[in-house]
């Protein structure tokens, strides 16, 4: 399981480098170029959007490889990245796998707490 967490939690946080991407692309683009009514207008927390953009995929993918060795701590990461993720962009089809994908990663983290080794982690 953790095995699946760390491959999870990666894939989860490069996709949410891409969601990072345009959205931080667009409040820049917004700010420097204007509004265009109906069409591309300013989001209400540009400060919680570039921070969350900038976060989430450092959250997610640290998470995932510290997840074979630190369970613990690597999916309550990935948890945080999910959950900041649905916060602040919603849960739509742009960001259904990230938040999917960084979610489950979590959850199979820390159900995977006890490592093969006789010493526990926790």
């Amino acid at each position: 399981m953790r095995n699946a967490a760390m491959i999870l939690g990666v894939i989860g946080g490069v996709m949410a480098i891409v969601l990072g991407f345009f959205s931080f692309g667009y409040t820049e683009a917004i700010e420097r170029y204007g509004e265009i009514e109906g069409l591309a207008e300013q989001v209400d927390r540009v400060g919680l959007t570039r921070t969350v953009s900038f976060l989430t995929p450092l959250f997610a993918i640290a998470g995932g490889a510290m997840s074979p060795s630190r369970a613990l701590w690597g999916g309550i990461l990935m948890l945080i990245a999910a959950a900041m993720m649905l916060y602040t962009f919603k849960f739509n089809v742009f960001t259904m796998f990230p938040i999917g994908l960084t979610g489950l990663a979590g959850v199979l983290a820390l159900a995977g707490g006890r490592p093969d080794e006789p010493k526990s982690h926790f």
